[in-house]
């Protein structure tokens, strides 16, 4: 790609992509905004002055001037409040639906050929509100959740069993919060599955330790929530974008018909490539896992009913 942008980009989750795209030279010109004068300058000096060691030339540029978004070709929003220790993903949807809302308008003035990757929570429900306010075709507004998810759910996988992390493979599913769905049957250790090594409880213990992964980070840090990982998370999906790779990965898409679904963003497994989500793939769920994805969806409709009344 010739140009990524980042809104947000002073942000901790907004530097470190920036710093991970940069050092990847995923794109020609990394750009951050943000509405923070001088910060997102100040941020874009200090990786850029990491180009010498990790021997990288992508450009990074900082301003607080949406101009900059221009010529984007894709731009990633992780904008908005952060929660703090107590708080759920939904409790700072009222905050961050007019931040959301105002960064859409910016970015359909200034960069309305991009495609748009929403970070910010709750991330489902601003995916979907992305969606609606543009009306772009659908492959092109996405959200980075079950990639992360994901992540921690084989990271947890490899500190209980003690096998390499590049062997593991997990799938998780639903809203990136309380409810979201980790699927241990699609989970497995070089095509073996996770049940072959694992106990059902200790698998069940792994599985509720991914839905509060977020939370857990939070609890510990308490004055900031996870950056480095799903920084990380964000590039991956990038990566399978700009390098055209058509990976498979759980991320939040808009339904249409899908899983049952309409008028909803959630987390699926995708087909990641040039076009951005180019197929979201239906997985033939057990009763037991269909429930848990059900229940997922109607704590995503809940938000987005919640949508109508900010609005």
């Amino acid at each position: 790609m010739n140009k990524i942008s980042i809104v947000g980009g002073a942000g901790r989750v907004g530097e470190t992509t920036a710093q991970i795209l940069a050092e990847q030279e995923l794109c020609r010109e990394v750009a951050l905004l943000d509405v923070n004068e001088g910060m997102s300058e100040g941020v874009a000096l200090d990786i850029v002055q990491t180009s010498p060691f990790f021997k990288f030339d992508s450009r990074v540029i900082g301003s607080d001037d949406p101009s900059i978004l221009a010529g984007s070709d894709l731009v990633v929003i992780t904008a908005g409040q952060a929660r703090k220790p107590g708080m759920s993903r939904s409790d700072v949807l009222e905050a961050n639906v007019r931040v959301i809302d105002a960064v859409t308008d910016e970015i359909m003035t200034h960069a309305p050929d991009a495609m748009i990757l929403v970070v910010s929570n709750p991330v489902d429900t601003l995916t979907y509100r992305v969606a609606q306010r543009t009306g772009w075709d659908r492959r092109r507004i996405f959200g980075q959740a079950g990639v992360l998810d994901a992540s921690r759910m084989a990271g947890f996988i490899a500190q209980e069993t003690g096998f390499s992390v590049r062997d593991i493979t997990t799938m998780v599913l639903g809203g990136h919060g309380d409810t979201m769905v980790p699927v241990s049957r699609f989970c497995t250790i070089n095509g073996i599955p996770l049940s072959h090594f694992l106990p059902e409880e200790r698998i069940a213990a792994i599985m509720e330790r991914t839905r509060k992964g977020g939370a857990e980070i939070l609890a510990l840090r308490k004055n900031s929530s996870a950056y480095d990982a799903p920084g990380a998370a964000v590039a991956t999906m990038i990566d399978a974008i700009v390098r055209n790779r058509r990976r498979l990965l759980p991320c939040v898409a808009i339904l249409d018909g899908e899983y049952g679904e309409r008028e909803i963003a959630m987390g699926v497994p995708c087909v990641l490539g040039w076009q951005g989500v180019e197929q979201v793939v239906e997985l033939d769920l057990e009763p037991t896992e269909r429930a848990d994805f059900d229940r997922s969806a109607a704590s995503v409709r809940a938000d987005i009913e919640r949508l109508r009344e900010i609005s």
